[in-house]
C-alpha cells in the first residue's frame, strides 16, 4: 500500500467530519450552558429551558467527544504512517539505442568438435560366475 495518507479520501473524510462534529458539539453545549446560567441567575427559568436544556447539553457533550476522539485518531494515523518506511521507487534507466553493442562480451555460440562416444558392448569380455547366477534367478 503505497498510497500517501493525504491523498486518501477516507483519511480527510475522518477530519473533517470530526472537526465538524466537535464543533457542532462545543456550540451546542455552550449555546445551552448559556441560556440555563441566564434564564437560572435571573429566576425565569422553566422546566423546558432547564431540563431539555440538559439533555441538549449531553447530546453536545457526546458530539465533542467524538469529534476529538476522531482528531486524535487522525493524528495517531499521522504518526503511524511516518514511522512504517516508504518503499524505495524503482528507478529505470532508458535504453540508449544509438551506442554501439559492446563487444567485450563473446557472443560466439559454444561447439564441442569432439564426437560423442556410445556406449559399446564389449563382446569379447565372458560374464562372470556371479552374473551368470545372477540372470539365471531374475529369469
Amino acid at each position: 500500500m503505497n498510497k500517501s495518507l493525504t491523498r486518501s479520501i477516507g483519511f480527510w473524510l475522518l477530519l473533517v467530519l470530526s472537526v465538524a462534529s466537535a464543533a457542532v458539539g462545543g456550540w451546542i453545549i455552550s449555546g445551552q450552558i448559556g441560556t440555563m446560567t441566564s434564564t437560572l441567575t435571573d429566576g425565569t427559568a422553566t422546566g423546558v429551558e432547564v431540563y431539555v436544556g440538559q439533555s441538549l447539553v449531553v447530546v453536545g457533550a457526546a458530539l465533542l467527544g467524538a469529534g476529538v476522539l476522531g482528531i486524535l485518531l487522525a493524528v495517531a494515523l499521522t504518526a503511524v504512517r511516518a514511522l512504517i518506511p516508504t518503499a524505495a521507487p524503482v528507478v529505470v534507466e532508458p535504453i540508449d539505442w544509438t551506442a554501439e553493442n559492446d563487444t567485450s562480451i563473446d557472443e560466439t555460440p559454444a561447439t564441442t568438435d569432439a564426437p560423442t562416444a556410445e556406449p559399446v558392448a564389449d563382446a569379447d569380455v565372458e560374464p562372470t560366475p556371479a552374473a551368470e547366477a545372477e540372470t539365471a534367478t531374475t529369469r
